[in-house]
């Protein structure tokens, strides 16, 4: 009966020490399974995350390739523009030199003999300028001292010769664009420029001042000895002119 009791109160207790081993091993077991599932849940997110910077990278990446690409192109197309501009510069002053040089020379317009002095032989009369010719000049003028846009002076300077040919102020537009030539410098046009004012407009105020910068120019080419002879042509032909007063002090200093 005594072994009956004890094995009455040992079995329950032994069950519910099982019972309790049992249900801490499921609860580890849950936990352990959780904790995996955590794992792989994290690990999907920095994945997820991963892939969509490099996503973001690679657009990025593909959008900065695409505006050097245009970048380059705008350069190429800006740089071929500008070789396209100067040549049609240099061949519009060809092309004037060439309509200049079908014209008669001042010289034989004057009638004076070759030796006399050009400041006071006769001159030709110039056609004066209307009101909107001086004001498309003085333009000009404007953008050549006072803003420095040399560029878009010599474009002007073309029309402006183009649109009012043959007047007192076109021989201006032909000096002041060897001015603005020099000053840039691009030397040859210069010197065309120059030339004209000086060869077919030999009895133009501005013609001494013209020969005397054809001078300075070729000085500049280093062509020394043509450079004298026209800084002795100005002292020659236009000996009151401000003008040869600057070319005696080149030639005073041994220059050429």
């Amino acid at each position: 009966m005594r072994k009956q009791l004890m094995a009455a109160v040992i079995f329950p207790l032994a069950l519910g020490q099982a019972g309790i081993a049992l249900a801490q091993s499921s609860t580890s077991a849950y936990q352990g399974g959780a904790s995996d599932v955590q794992r792989k849940a994290n690990t999907n997110q920095a994945t997820s995350e991963l892939f969509y910077m490099i996503q973001q990278l690679q657009g990025e990446v593909r959008r900065l390739k695409g505006e050097t690409e245009e970048q380059r192109h705008l350069i190429e197309r800006l740089q071929s523009q500008g070789r396209d501009r100067y040549i049609d510069l240099d061949q519009r002053i060809l092309d004037l030199s060439e309509k200049v040089s079908a014209q008669p020379k001042a010289s034989d317009v004057a009638g004076g003999d070759s030796g006399e002095d050009k400041s006071s032989a006769e001159v030709r009369e110039y056609r004066q300028p209307e009101a909107e010719e001086r004001k498309a000049y003085k333009a000009i003028q404007d953008l050549i001292h006072n803003q420095k846009k040399y560029d878009q002076a010599i474009g002007q300077l073309y029309e402006f010769i183009d649109k009012y040919p043959e007047g007192d102020l076109t021989v201006n537009a032909y000096y002041w664009l060897g001015e603005v030539y020099l000053v840039k410098p691009q030397l040859e046009q210069a010197r065309q420029a120059f030339s004209i004012v000086a060869t077919r407009y030999a009895d133009h105020r501005k013609a001494p001042d013209a020969v005397y910068k054809l001078g300075v120019t070729l000085d500049r080419l280093d062509e020394k000895s043509e450079a004298r002879r026209q800084m002795e042509q100005v002292v020659n032909d236009y000996p009151k002119s401000e003008a040869a007063r600057l070319a005696k002090k080149y030639l005073g200093s041994g220059q050429g």
